[in-house]
């Protein structure tokens, strides 16, 4: 299946207009793009919860790491540099947490609201290899930016 991403932003930004909570657009967000297509096995969100820590937030598919800390795996990575981490293989990551054995590939994108606040980080897995490309990282991300961007620093735990 291939992503109609124009279609997956609009549903979206219908899904989500006005809607200023996190946790609230993080659980349409992990839901509307986990449907979007079958590559996607766990999609969901870490969020910010302490000076570099993540928690689990808002999901779709088996259980996930409950938290990461910033120095470690590819969430803690694209937290801590603020880069979208394409992972075309996660045995090749040298500081991978498996959080499922059946993970091949990760997507993995900064989410920050209008103001540069880290809000948490975009985790899609795949039990493909190399199941992502640069077009899913780019698309994803706009569509991060857009529904994020009205969020207030507020509305992440410190």
């Amino acid at each position: 299946m291939t992503i109609d991403y124009p279609r997956l932003a609009r549903s979206i930004a219908a899904l989500t207009e006005g809607e200023t909570d996190c946790v609230a657009l993080m659980a349409t967000l992990a839901c509307e793009i986990h449907h979007a297509d079958d590559r996607f096995d766990w999609t969901g969100f870490y969020r910010v919860v302490a000076p570099e820590l993540l928690k689990i937030g808002p999901y779709q598919g088996g259980h996930g790491c409950l938290v990461i800390p910033f120095s470690r795996g590819v969430c803690g990575a694209a937290a801590r540099s603020g880069e979208i981490q394409l992972v075309a293989d996660v045995e090749a990551f040298a500081d991978h947490i498996a959080c499922s054995s059946s993970t091949r590939s990760e997507l993995v994108i900064p989410v920050r609201n209008g103001a540069g606040v880290l809000l948490g980080v975009f985790d899609i897995d795949s039990d493909l290899p190399d199941a992502f490309g640069p077009e899913d990282a780019r698309q994803i991300d706009a569509i991060l930016t857009s529904v994020f961007r009205d969020v207030p620093a507020g509305h992440r735990e410190a």
